[in-house]
């Protein structure tokens, strides 16, 4: 009888020291983002959020942060994340017109919200609220997104004040909806990759661009570009999305740590640190770097001008072209961006 007792004992020390180890294990993920280590945008969100996960998983999950495109570019990103070549990526939808349609509505013109923290939490509800823009990342784990404010409208040479300025200039812009406005404004809409922006204003191939204060900070723009203006321009937008494979490997309780400060929480973080903070620390930077002098505002008229020309007929645009594409819900899907924009 002791004999059995102890040979129980022995299996019941086995099988809890194999719990342990298992529930001890750490996980160390790789994390891909185009910009630079250095850059305040990088110091300010993206460390501290990669050390929200380690905390938040108990030190189960390590990362392994490759800065710079050291690791993929940008413009691969996505299929980078697809294939493992990272388990986590920075994902810009800029660079693939038409990938994430129903998600481009956060990136239409003149939209209500004036900060990236509330940009990033419509679109995380937006994307909680309707399985078609689920489906659209079908192939990778989301972890949470986030947008810039509003583009800023900066330009070498000529300051914009009204439409009639726009009209010719060469824009650089981001794929879909902004593109189609820069277009409805008489603009020529340029595709250029963020890191490659620098030299086309340095050389003129573009005259100005859309960007957010936190690019214009971090890519060094006030050394080569004169004019700022606030116009209705769209935001932009981002995702933060894992391997599935990588995923579904980690245990249930280290996937809930994950996301205990990522989803809506986590997006709003990425939103506010990113962006928002950036926006002062932008202008300070012109103030003492740039020529501090040539930011412009458009009066109430014309802004809402560019409002009636650029904006709201390219709502009307990406609904017509949803619902042709068998979406019939488009038109639900902007008046609920709308709404919760507000």
């Amino acid at each position: 009888m002791k004999k059995h007792f102890f040979v129980l004992l022995g299996i019941a020390a086995l099988v809890f020291s194999f719990t342990g180890n298992s529930a001890a294990k750490t996980f160390t993920l790789r994390f891909a983002h185009q910009n630079p280590e250095s850059g305040l945008s990088s110091v300010n969100c993206v460390d501290p959020w990669l050390r929200q996960v380690e905390e938040a998983t108990e030190g189960r999950v390590k990362i392994q942060a490759f800065y710079g495109q050291t690791l993929a570019k940008g413009k691969d990103m996505w299929n980078a994340v697809k294939t493992g070549i990272t388990d986590i990526g920075w994902c810009f939808h800029g660079y693939w017109p038409g990938m994430t349609p129903l998600s481009d509505v956060i990136s239409l013109p003149a939209l209500p919200f004036r900060t990236a923290e509330k940009g990033s939490e419509v679109m995380w509800k937006l994307y909680q609220q309707f399985p078609e823009i689920q489906k659209e990342y079908e192939d990778v784990k989301v972890l949470l997104f986030y947008t810039s404010e509003p583009y800023t409208l900066i330009t070498r040479e000529k300051p914009v004040k009204t439409i009639e300025d726009l009209k010719g200039m060469k824009i650089r812009m981001t794929g879909g909806p902004p593109t189609d406005m820069v277009r409805e404004l008489g603009g020529i809409p340029m595709l250029i990759p963020m890191p490659d922006c620098y030299i086309s204003l340095q050389k003129g191939v573009i005259d100005g661009m859309g960007a957010p204060w936190e690019a214009i900070h971090v890519w060094r723009f006030y050394e080569v570009v004169n004019h700022y203006t606030d116009v209705p321009f769209p935001a932009v937008y981002f995702s933060i999305v894992m391997n599935k494979n990588t995923w579904n490997r980690l245990p249930k309780d280290v996937q809930e740590g994950i996301m205990s400060v990522s989803g809506e929480k986590g997006s709003r973080f990425w939103g506010r640190n990113f962006f928002d903070k950036m926006k002062d620390l932008g202008k300070e930077k012109i103030q003492t770097e740039g020529e501090a002098g040539n930011i412009y505002q458009l009066n109430p008229e014309e802004q809402q001008k560019w409002i009636e020309i650029g904006g709201k007929p390219v709502w009307a645009e990406w609904v017509k072209n949803m619902e042709s594409k068998g979406h019939s819900n488009a038109r639900k899907i902007l008046d609920t961006t709308l709404e919760l924009s507000k």
